[in-house]
């Protein structure tokens, strides 16, 4: 049985809920705050990640200097750490367990990156994370799934990277694996869903998470929307034989359009009539 196994049959079986019991610490000694596999949070056990784990998530996630990472249930703090450190960017973690926050900061002094990798307690359902760039988890299917609305009203492009676990029908942009563990990549898609004037016809548009089909009507003729590509606010489908790439504002989209091999372009531009 792989390790990712007996991690994930491991949370799944001690997953404890605590409304408002205080965490108990688990210590080596009085004084001395040392956490272990397994021990209760308020949501999940604790289960590290492994360190080639993380660096691929933030990898995945093409964490940089100007992003703005949070980690959702951030343990002993080394996500955090890891993308101040070795990714630059600005990193906060949100965990429960006062004591994990505690350790959190002692090891972002150690490793230098105090400024830059900050921890709070709190509730990851309560606290507001909407200026992420980037938002990494390690927690459980129903978890996911709680947090998945939330995730999904952010801003177009952000980044979202879990360590084992999916987000059922919708379905991870990106894939990838380190020591045995599976990380999952999505992208939160724009919303395009419903219908848009389009130069001097309507298009109309159905979406399911980042992917989209739809038709586009002129008059008494129609066209079927065909290789239509949705990631983040960048946009792309074909009208019969003319290609549109752009970006999606709210309810404004625009960017250029090509008819076939023709290397001359004409910028386009869609506003929204009707929100499905």
């Amino acid at each position: 049985m792989s390790t990712e196994v007996r991690a994930i049959i491991a949370a799944a079986s001690f997953t404890v809920f605590f409304a408002a019991v205080p965490v108990q610490a688990a210590t080596a000694n009085e004084g001395e705050f040392k956490p272990h596999v397994g021990q209760s949070g308020k949501d999940v056990i604790w289960v590290p990640t492994p360190k080639a784990l993380v660096r691929k998530m933030l990898t995945m996630a093409e964490v940089k200097s100007a992003d703005t990472v949070f980690d959702l249930g951030s343990g002993d703090g080394i996500t955090v750490i890891t993308a101040a450190k070795e990714f630059g960017a600005r990193a906060t973690g949100i965990e429960y367990n006062p004591d994990m926050v505690a350790l959190s900061q002692k090891n972002a002094r150690e490793a230098g990156v105090e400024g830059k990798a900050t921890f709070q307690r709190g509730d990851i359902f309560a606290t507001d994370f909407s200026k992420a760039t980037v938002v990494t988890m390690y927690l459980l299917p129903y978890l996911n799934l709680k947090l998945r609305p939330t995730l999904l009203n952010m801003k177009p492009g952000t980044r979202i990277v879990s360590h084992a676990f999916t987000m059922n029908e919708w379905a991870p942009d990106q894939t990838d694996s380190a020591e045995g563990r599976t990380a999952y990549l999505w992208i939160v898609p724009a919303k395009v869903d419903g219908r848009w004037r389009l130069g001097d016809g309507e298009l109309e548009l159905k979406q399911s998470f980042q992917h989209f089909e739809g038709v586009y009507r002129r008059g008494d003729a129609s066209w079927r929307v065909t290789r239509a590509d949705l990631r983040g606010s960048r946009i792309r489908f074909d009208i019969g034989p003319t290609t549109y790439t752009g970006q999606v504002s709210g309810p404004v989209m625009q960017g250029t359009a090509r008819r076939g091999n023709d290397p001359q372009t004409i910028s386009w531009s869609a506003n929204q009539i009707k929100v499905n």
